[in-house]
């Protein structure tokens, strides 16, 4: 007589861990896909042309200096 092997649907829990891990690396490998994707790709250029780097980004308007009056600086 020979053994043959059945399947049943019912899953052990040896299977059950299989796929929770297979899913969390899944998940793992998306997020750091997602993560890594802007960084690749190098198509956007956030840059200041020379004069907008020297030119003078601080005033003094009403509002800073009520804050520092208010503060006592």
């Amino acid at each position: 007589m020979s053994e043959s092997k059945t399947t049943s649907a019912v899953q052990t829990s040896e299977d059950k861990d299989v796929s929770r891990r297979r899913f969390f690396k899944v998940l793992g490998g998306a997020s750091t896909v997602a993560l890594a994707a802007p960084i690749m790709s190098g198509d956007a250029h956030a840059g200041e042309s020379k004069n907008e780097a020297r030119k003078s980004r601080y005033r003094e308007t009403d509002h800073v200096k009520k804050f520092y009056s208010t503060n006592r600086y």
